[in-house]
């Protein structure tokens, strides 16, 4: 399983998302919507949402899995390099490092040149915070905060998952991943059919977010907020953010730049305050976009070594 999941980080950093070629999550969001619109056809009462999102999620999620190992299954049934090379595939498609990395520097190349509304339209593709007002420190401070934390959900869950119990594992987690960002609301629409879902994805994110917090800690003393930088903000601000895992990452980050993440977004118009990650200790600048992306990768690296080392000795 090393050198496949070893193989499928390759893929992904040398090709990402293949063009023409539709990404499993977009089936897995059809499925979301179809199963939505069976529960919302029977369910109305607060309880009764609450049974249809739960049947939604273990019909999602494991009908993600079954499919999946069934792909691999029969591709290994046809020729050994057939299933390989349909395991590696998939396993790359759970993945997001090429597709983190290069939208975040869809906003930073027009950001260097001065043209700010551009870089609002590439950040609104990857955020759903509103973008049109935004000037360039706000704008530099959704990319920062979007790659902490998708560094997470992207790569280092997906590869968690992955070494766990190989691909058909890696998409049911993207499966759980996509469930939460489509339905995982806690608006009047979703508070009840979305629960399961919610609380799934912060249940499977929990310790895969741990562990990438001490991931930080190695590169921490080559960072401008040093180790104690690091580990002080994880420490004192990740509680304060809204997600359970979420805080983890961008406390980091912020920590390591020596930047305050967070803040007030607005959301449709309406304001969203989110407690604040870090201190102001330099101000927002373009070059903080380059070096979340650095950390991201070195991440991503110490991920894939520290997955490879833990199969070998459990196996």
């Amino acid at each position: 399983m090393e050198w496949i999941i070893l193989t499928a980080v390759l893929l992904d950093l040398l090709i990402g998302d293949p063009r023409g070629v539709p990404h499993p999550v977009i089936w897995i969001g059809r499925a979301i919507r179809r199963c939505e619109t069976a529960v919302r056809s029977f369910a109305a009462s607060p309880a009764a949402l609450k049974l249809g999102g739960g049947l939604m999620v273990l019909a999602v999620v494991l009908g993600t899995y079954l499919i999946t190992w069934g792909i691999i299954t029969l591709a290994y049934l046809a020729h050994p390099y057939v299933g390989a090379a349909a395991s590696i595939l998939l396993m790359s498609q759970t993945l997001a490092i090429n597709s983190l990395y290069r939208h975040a520097r869809e906003v930073l190349r027009p950001l260097k040149e001065g043209r700010l509304e551009p870089a609002r339209q590439a950040l609104a593709m990857i955020v759903g915070r509103d973008t049109e007002h935004l000037d360039e420190a706000q704008l530099v401070r959704g990319v920062v905060e979007t790659v902490s934390e998708n560094t997470v959900d992207g790569i280092t869950a997906p590869l968690f998952y992955g070494f766990l119990g190989g691909p058909a594992l890696a998409m049911a987690y993207k499966a759980v991943n996509t469930l939460d960002s489509m339905v995982g609301y806690k608006n009047e629409k979703y508070r009840y059919l979305g629960w399961a879902g919610a609380r799934l994805d912060d249940v499977a994110n929990y310790i895969p977010a741990r562990l990438t917090g001490l991931l930080y800690l190695p590169l921490a003393p080559f960072t401008r907020g040093g180790f104690s930088g690091v580990v002080k903000t994880i420490w004192r601000d990740a509680p304060r953010h809204p997600s359970p895992n979420s805080g983890i990452p961008e406390a980091a980050v912020a920590g390591a730049l020596g930047i305050q993440l967070g803040g007030l977004n607005y959301y449709g118009g309406i304001a969203s305050p989110r407690a604040v990650m870090g201190q102001p200790l330099h101000p927002m600048q373009i070059d903080h976009i380059k070096q979340s992306l650095s950390i991201m990768l070195l991440v991503s690296a110490e991920a894939v070594v520290l997955g490879v080392l833990l199969s070998r000795w459990w196996g």
